[in-house]
Parts: structure tokens; sequence; C-alpha cells
């Protein structure tokens, strides 16, 4: 019965990843056949319109090369984040979308600051640290291979380019860090 469980489960992540994939694909279309129409709802910093924009500048990019180097890592932390249980899930994905965006508001520089990556790099902080924190086997595996794997990822939180928001990166980081200090032990 316990397998028959965890197979429900792993299919119910699965199709969660898949809606979050044909969600922003969805959206990167529109926004394509639109000409880039959707970019001005990203995240201004200090203009108080540009306050929508942490919630709706994640969902927009700039180019298909910047969905396209956005999409699967969203999918495939999205899908190591759903190992820690739905609810954490969804609690991390709102702090950490809401602390970067803020953050991003208050501090960055003056551009539209546009696409998914501070919540990407929010999720490779928690998952850097939270399965240590955790002290759960299956959670520090998944530390130990997001660092293998993604580790080279550090280097976007430092300015690169002008083009980059690499703001968003730094503060999406130091936005998983905390929630992982934060919630890597709690029973939610």
């Amino acid at each position: 019965m316990r397998q028959v469980l965890k197979y429900i489960e792993h299919k119910q992540q699965i199709k969660l990843v898949f809606s979050i994939f044909i969600i922003f694909t969805v959206i990167e279309i529109f926004n394509l056949f639109t000409g880039r129409w959707l970019n001005q709802f990203g995240n201004i910093p200090r203009y108080i319109p540009g306050l929508m924009g942490i919630i709706t500048g994640p969902f927009v990019h700039g180019s298909l090369q910047h969905y396209f180097s956005n999409i699967l890592p969203l999918c495939i932390f999205s899908y190591l984040l759903l190992q820690y249980g739905l609810k954490r899930y969804v609690l991390i994905t709102i702090f950490i979308t809401l602390l970067t965006g803020i953050l991003v508001w208050l501090f960055a520089r003056s551009a539209t600051h546009i696409g998914v990556s501070g919540v990407i790099y929010g999720y490779f902080g928690y998952l850097l640290l939270a399965g240590f924190l955790s002290g759960k086997f299956k959670l520090i595996l998944i530390s130990l291979v997001v660092g293998f794997f993604y580790g080279g990822l550090i280097f976007g939180v430092l300015p690169s380019s002008p083009y980059i928001s690499w703001e968003s990166h730094l503060f999406g980081f130091i936005s998983g860090l905390v929630a992982a200090k934060l919630w890597a032990q709690a029973k939610v």
C-alpha cells in the first residue's frame, strides 16, 4: 500500500511540474507573438506601478533564449522541492517570490527586471541548505546532487552583463537560504 501511495504522489508531482511548464510556455508564446508586450509587467525598482512586477515579473521573459535558459532548471528544482511536500513547496515558492521581488524593488538598479531566475536561485539556495539542516538522508542527497550539478549557478549572483538581473539572482539565493533556515526542520 505504501508503494502505491508513493507512486500516486510521484504522479501528482510530475503533473504539477508539467502544469508549471505549460503555464510558462503559454505565457511565453503569447509574449512572443505580441512583441514582448507582457514585459511591461516586470519589476521596476522604486517605481510604484512597478510593484505589480513582484508577482508578474517572474512569468515573463525577454527572449526565447531567456525562457529556455529558465524553464528546465525551474522544472527540475520544482520537482526536487516537491520532495519536501506540496505545502512546503507552495510556502517556499510564495516566500521566495515575494522576498526576492521586494528586495529587487527596493535595492536593484533601475531597469525592468523580468524572468523566473530569481525564484530559481531561491530554489537553488533552499535545496543546497535545507537538506543538511533537515538531517534526513534523502534530502541531504538532494542537496549534494544540486550542489554537484548546479553549483556553478553561484557565479550568477555577480554582475556579469547589463541585460542580466544579477540582483534577482542574488536576492533569490539569499531568500532561499533564509527559507531553508526558517523551514527546513519545521513540520509544514
